[in-house]
């Protein structure tokens, strides 16, 4: 979506208002489309004294599978984006200001950027998940499965001399 600001660009104390979807859902996650439902945008840019500020928020629903024990799970993940809009930059080097492109911003690929950088690395389907046994596969969060546990070889003869005395 571009925002046109030709009508707030020069008049201190305008207000431009908006709110559209994004579609994210061919994004590629090694293998995973976590967003196939349409990303919500909603905000303002403000021109504060000649300063144009860009505040806005992102939400969508992740859907996502767990990379501890392998279940499919949704989040919502909410991103709040904040920039200030300039017609020309001083300092290249500053991250939080954005380049007009004329009178106007093309607002997909900010907010895209800016959804990706906000998704976790690791997706948990809940914080204390137990994983799944890496022996034989049981989920852990289902109750403890069947397995012995392995002994490290370096305490295997003092094991075998517990085993001896019972």
């Amino acid at each position: 979506m571009r925002l046109e600001l030709k009508d707030i660009i020069y008049v201190p104390g305008a207000v431009l208002p908006f709110c559209y979807e994004l579609d994210l859902s061919e994004l590629d996650f090694y293998g995973e489309r976590p967003l196939p439902e349409p990303v919500k945008i909603e905000g303002v840019v403000r021109n504060r004294a000649g300063l144009l500020e860009l505040d806005c928020e992102a939400t969508s629903n992740l859907h996502l599978r767990c990379d501890s024990c392998g279940k499919a799970f949704e989040r919502v993940l909410t991103v709040p984006i904040r920039f200030m809009l300039a017609t020309e930059l001083q300092n290249e080097e500053d991250d939080d200001i954005l380049l007009l492109q004329g009178t106007g911003l093309e607002l997909d690929p900010v907010v895209t950027d800016e959804v990706i950088f906000a998704m976790d690395t690791k997706n948990l389907c809940r914080e204390d998940c137990k994983g799944r046994c890496p022996r034989c596969g049981k989920d852990l969060n289902d109750g403890p499965c069947q397995c012995k546990p392995e002994i490290d070889p370096r305490w295997a003869a003092l094991s075998a001399l517990l085993e001896q005395d019972d």
